[in-house]
C-alpha cells in the first residue's frame, strides 16, 4: 500500500510539472478541449437514446447481437493500441528523469490516465455509449450508462495489463522475433476463423453478454442485478489494475533492445538523389520509419480498425468513417509536430542552400502518403466482407479518404509550425506533443473528421456517384488553402528560426 499511496504522489508531482510549462493560453485551450469531450461523451449517450422513437427504429434490437462483440472489440483496441506504446505514454520523457527515477507504480498509473489520449480510444467510447442507449431508450440512461463506463474503464486496464506483458517479451533476448511469431500466431488464427465462419460463433459467447445485460437491468431498474452487474466490474477494475504492475515492473526493468539497436546499428549508404526535393523526402522518409514508436503505431493503426471491421462485415456506407479514425491517428504519432523528428538535426537542415518551401513540402509529402498508405489499408481490409460497393459507395470512400488525409494533413503542419515541442521520439511510448495538449489536438481531430466522414456516409446513400465528388471539392479547396497559408509562415525566417530552436534544444 506503502508503494501505491507513494506512486500516485509522484504522478500528481509529474502531472504538476508538465502542467507548470503551460501558458495561459495553453491552459485555457486545454479547459475548452477537455469540455469540448465531456460534452461530446454526454451527447453520444444521451442524443442515440432519444433518436429511437422520432426515427421508429424497430431494427434497433438486430443491434443487440452486435453489442457483445463491440464490447470486446473496444477491449482488443485498447490491447493492440499499448502495445503499439511499448505498454503505455510516458508522463513525462525518459531523459528528463535520469536523475529522479520513476517507480513501475508511477509509470503504470500514468499510462492509464494517458490511455485515453487517444482518438481511437475516443471514437469506439462514443460508439459504444451511443449503440447501447439507442437499443435501449432514454429510460433509466444514468444506470445504463454505468457499467458501460466501468466496462470501458476494465477495458483500458486490462489493454494496458496486455501491452506491458507484450512490452517486456519484445525487450528479452530475441524478443523482437519472438513478438512478431507471436502476431503472426495471432493473425492467422483470426484468419482461420474468419474464413470458417467460426468466428461469428465464438462472438456470440462473448463473456462481454454480461457487460450488455448490466445496462439492461439498469434500463429496467432490477436493482439486485444491476448492483452484482456493477460490484463486479468495479473488483474486476482494482484487480486489473493492481495486476498490471507487475507486468510492468517487468518491462521497464529490462533494456531498450529495439531502439538502441537502431541508434547504434549501421546504415549504408545509398546513391545521392535526383534533386533536392527527392533529398528531403528520403530525409523525412527515413526518420519516421527508423522511429519505434512512429512504425509499431502505423502498423497498428493501419491494421486495427481494419481487423476489426473485417470482423464486423461493415457495410460500404459505414466504411465512410474509418477513414477519418485512421488519418487522425497517424498524425497523432507525429503529425502534430512533424519538425519533432528533426530533433538536433534539424540546426543541420535549415542550414542547407535548399529553398524552405521545398522543405515544407517534403513534410507534406510525406506525411499524406503515410496517412494514405495506412487509411488504405484499413479500407481493403474493410472492404474483404463488405460485398460488391455500388459506383457512389466506392466513389465516397474514395473521395472521404483523399478529404480528410488532406484535412488532417493540413491541420496537422499548421499546429507543427504554429505549436512546436521538444521531444524525443526514440521511445516507444514517447508523444509528439505533451500529454495535456494531445487532448486537445485529439478532440478538434476527431470531431471534424468524424463530421466529414458522415456527411460522405449520407452521400453514399444517394443513386448518383457525381455527388460525392462535387462533395469533396470544398474540402479539398479549403485545405489546399491552410497548407499555402502555412507554407508563407514557414517561408519567413523567423518562424523557421523558432521551430528550429524549439525542436533542436
Amino acid at each position: 500500500m506503502r508503494q501505491l499511496a507513494a506512486g500516485v504522489v509522484d504522478l500528481r508531482a509529474l502531472l504538476a510539472f508538465r502542467s507548470s510549462g503551460l501558458n495561459a493560453r495553453s491552459r485555457r485551450r486545454l479547459r475548452i478541449a477537455a469540455a469540448t469531450v465531456l460534452v461530446l461523451t454526454v451527447a453520444a449517450a444521451v442524443v442515440p437514446a432519444y433518436l429511437r422513437e422520432p426515427l421508429q427504429a424497430e431494427h434497433a434490437r438486430d443491434l443487440v447481437a452486435v453489442l457483445p462483440s463491440l464490447y470486446l472489440g473496444f477491449a482488443v483496441l485498447a490491447a493492440l493500441a499499448a502495445i503499439g506504446s511499448g505498454g503505455g505514454r510516458e508522463v513525462v520523457p525518459r531523459e528528463q528523469l535520469v536523475a529522479f527515477p520513476v517507480s513501475a507504480v508511477t509509470e503504470h498509473a500514468g499510462a492509464l490516465l494517458l490511455a485515453p489520449l487517444n482518438i481511437a480510444w475516443l471514437l469506439q467510447t462514443w460508439a459504444l455509449l451511443g449503440t447501447t442507449t439507442y437499443v435501449l431508450g432514454p429510460r433509466n440512461l444514468v444506470l445504463v450508462v454505468v457499467p458501460l463506463l466501468l466496462w470501458v474503464a476494465v477495458a483500458t486496464a486490462l489493454g494496458q495489463v496486455v501491452g506491458w506483458a507484450f512490452e517486456a517479451i519484445r525487450r528479452g533476448p530475441n524478443g523482437t522475433l519472438v513478438a512478431r511469431g507471436m502476431v503472426l500466431v495471432l493473425s492467422a488464427t483470426i484468419a482461420a476463423l474468419v474464413a470458417t465462419d467460426q468466428l461469428t460463433a465464438l462472438l456470440d459467447n462473448s463473456p462481454t453478454v454480461q457487460v450488455y445485460l448490466g445496462a439492461v437491468y439498469g434500463s429496467a431498474a432490477v436493482w439486485s442485478r444491476w448492483l452484482l452487474a456493477v460490484g463486479v466490474l468495479a473488483a474486476l477494475l482494482a484487480v486489473v489494475v493492481l495486476v498490471g504492475l507487475v507486468p510492468a515492473r517487468w518491462a521497464l526493468l529490462r533494456p531498450l533492445r529495439e531502439e538502441v539497436r537502431l541508434e547504434s546499428g549501421y546504415q549504408r549508404s545509398r546513391p545521392s538523389p535526383g534533386s533536392d526535393l527527392a533529398a528531403l523526402l528520403r530525409i523525412d522518409r527515413a526518420s519516421i520509419w527508423r522511429a519505434v514508436p512512429l512504425r509499431r503505431g502505423l502498423l497498428v493503426l493501419g491494421l486495427m480498425p481494419g481487423a476489426v471491421a473485417l470482423t464486423g462485415s461493415l457495410e460500404w456506407g459505414m466504411i465512410t468513417v474509418l477513414p477519418g479514425l485512421v488519418a487522425s491517428g497517424g498524425a497523432l504519432l507525429f503529425g502534430v509536430n512533424a519538425w519533432c523528428l528533426d530533433g538536433r538535426g534539424a540546426l543541420w537542415r535549415d542550414s542547407l542552400p535548399t529553398d524552405p518551401r521545398l522543405g515544407f513540402a517534403a513534410k507534406a509529402i510525406v506525411l499524406f502518403e503515410v496517412l494514405l498508405a495506412s487509411v488504405a489499408v484499413t479500407v481493403l481490409l474493410a472492404s474483404v466482407r463488405a460485398g460488391r460497393p455500388t459506383a457512389t459507395e466506392l466513389a465516397a470512400v474514395v473521395m472521404v479518404a483523399l478529404v480528410v488525409t488532406a484535412q488532417v494533413v493540413a491541420a496537422s503542419l499548421q499546429w507543427s509550425v504554429t505549436s512546436p515541442y521538444a521531444v524525443d521520439m526514440r521511445s516507444a511510448r514517447a508523444t509528439p506533443a505533451p500529454p495535456v495538449v494531445m487532448v486537445g489536438y485529439s478532440a478538434r481531430l476527431s470531431v471534424r473528421t468524424t463530421v466529414v466522414g458522415l456527411c460522405f456516409w449520407l452521400a453514399a446513400l444517394g443513386p448518383d456517384w457525381r455527388v460525392p465528388v462535387l462533395l469533396a471539392v470544398p474540402f479539398g479547396c479549403w485545405s489546399a488553402y491552410r497548407l499555402r497559408r502555412t507554407a508563407q509562415l514557414w517561408a519567413v525566417p523567423q518562424n523557421r528560426a523558432r521551430v528550429v530552436a524549439v525542436v533542436a534544444t
